[in-house]
């Protein structure tokens, strides 16, 4: 399926603006970063359950799924789905299943840039 221009711009412009709603929450609140990436991943989740965000997904492709927001909704994806094959031990076990590997991308690149970063304190 070759990808469309049109897609391109989507994906860039929903992500963009998912990125956009975080950082007018950082500027026009008391919030810090960390509690707003929990309140975007809780979000993320929250529309899963609901049903919302998969439609949104499908739409908006990886302008939905590669921000925080789709790190939730993944979360409760894989839940639901190990739930549905596994009983309610799927509940604990498909959220990993589910992420396992963007969780292990993001700590073995992390580790990398950690080897070959020098770090400094910011007095």
């Amino acid at each position: 399926m070759p990808i469309e221009l049109m897609d391109i711009i989507r994906v860039f412009v929903i992500g963009g603006l998912i990125c956009v709603a975080g950082q007018i929450l950082l500027d026009t609140t008391q919030l810090t970063a960390p509690r707003i990436l929990v309140l975007f991943v809780a979000a993320g989740g929250l529309l899963a359950a609901f049903g919302i965000y998969e439609p949104f997904a499908e739409y908006a492709k990886s302008g939905a799924t590669v921000p925080i927001t789709g790190f939730g909704y993944n979360l409760v994806k894989g839940a639901i789905l190990e739930v549905q094959k596994n009983g309610l031990i799927g509940a604990f076990t498909g959220g990993l299943k589910q992420t396992a590997a963007g969780i292990t991308a993001a700590l073995t690149v992390g580790y990398f840039i950690a080897l070959c970063s020098k770090p400094r304190s910011k007095h």
